[in-house]
């Protein structure tokens, strides 16, 4: 026996005959696809694993021994492996309140709690991606995209003038719609790149595009056509949001924000609400996202205009310098390098 596992063969024999147990009355009570009962379980475990090694002062090698007993027990379930055991472990040590962990965390698949103890440490942003989850139906991969991409430190932080122009509760939610900044690391600009570059690199993006803007938003066109006064306006980029029933126009600038942008999507946002907004939507959003931005200059620009106006900033992933393009290699050439050195 491990020298780190102090204890005795009834001790351990005594955890073992109550893991089993545990696991029996879980699949009686319900199948272990059925998410709820899966996760309920694995934190049950975690949570007596815990409580002998503090109890007893056993080391980690208790949990190989413990995988080894429960798959020979238990030969046709999957996930008593020595690695899972310690999220289950984790799990428990993340979350002590069984109440929380019954309301909250068993509303989403043991794979999204696992991604989110291996990425996420601070508790309240924990809670934060479970609840968003949960809301939001994202799958573990969107999850991750959201995770990795910084998602909570950047919801609801772009400058907006929504807590007068909006009632409530509808100021809140579109708040919380926008970010700050948008990260469209998906592209790849030169420095010399204009508007509607950016703008054609994310229409050919767009699936990318939309998972960054966040659930709800439907594409309707870019460079949309509006007749005002006998002459021709062009917006960049027309969505219509299914949560907040409006339309949001945004607007793409390449530069540092200037205080008559404000004033353009003002006039954008009128043209919209009086030519495409219907009875049932709820006034027009607009959406100025800029390379960089001052906040002071920004409130003064949002501070009497009277169309909800939102302004974020946004990163680009840059190409290459010229001067560097064609002398580092291909994608394809370093695979076939690879292959050479398998060889």
């Amino acid at each position: 026996m491990d020298k780190n596992l102090k204890t005795t063969a009834g001790d351990y024999a005594d955890l073992l005959r109550n893991l089993k147990e545990r696991i029996r009355a879980a699949q009686v009570k319900a199948s272990l696809s059925v998410n709820r009962e899966l996760v309920l379980l694995y934190w049950q475990i975690g949570r007596d694993i815990l409580a002998r090694q503090a109890a007893q002062g056993w080391g980690s090698k208790v949990i190989d021994r413990l995988a080894v007993d429960l798959r020979r027990e238990f030969p046709e379930m999957k996930g008593f492996s020595s690695r899972n055991l310690k999220y289950m472990r984790a799990l428990a040590e993340a979350y002590d309140d069984a109440r929380f962990v019954q309301q909250v965390v068993a509303q989403i698949p043991w794979g999204h709690n696992v991604r989110i103890l291996d990425n996420v440490k601070d508790s309240a942003e924990r809670e934060w991606y479970i609840r968003q989850t949960v809301q939001n139906g994202w799958s573990r991969d969107v999850l991750v995209h959201h995770i990795e991409g910084n998602l909570y430190r950047r919801q609801g932080k772009a400058i907006t003038n929504f807590d007068r122009t909006l009632p409530h509760p509808q100021s809140d939610l579109a708040h919380q719609v926008l970010k700050d900044p948008y990260t469209f690391d998906f592209l790849s600009l030169d420095r010399e790149a204009r508007e509607r570059d950016l703008e054609r690199g994310l229409i050919d993006h767009l699936r990318a595009f939309l998972l960054e803007l966040g659930v709800g938003f439907a594409f309707v066109g870019s460079q949309v056509h509006l007749d005002v006064g006998d002459q021709d306006f062009y917006l960049d980029l027309l969505f219509y949001h299914l949560r907040l029933r409006c339309f949001v126009v945004i607007d793409l600038k390449m530069s540092e924000f200037k205080p008559e942008y404000a004033g353009k999507m003002n006039f954008y946002l009128s043209a919209v609400d009086d030519r495409l907004r219907n009875k049932e939507d709820q006034p027009s959003i607009g959406i100025i996202l800029c390379k960089a931005k001052n906040k002071v200059i920004v409130e003064y620009a949002l501070r009497d205009t009277r169309k909800p106006i939102g302004v974020s900033g946004y990163k680009l992933t840059e190409s290459l310098p010229k001067k560097l393009q064609g002398k580092l290699p291909t994608i394809k050439e370093l695979e076939a390098e690879l292959a050479e050195e398998k060889d």
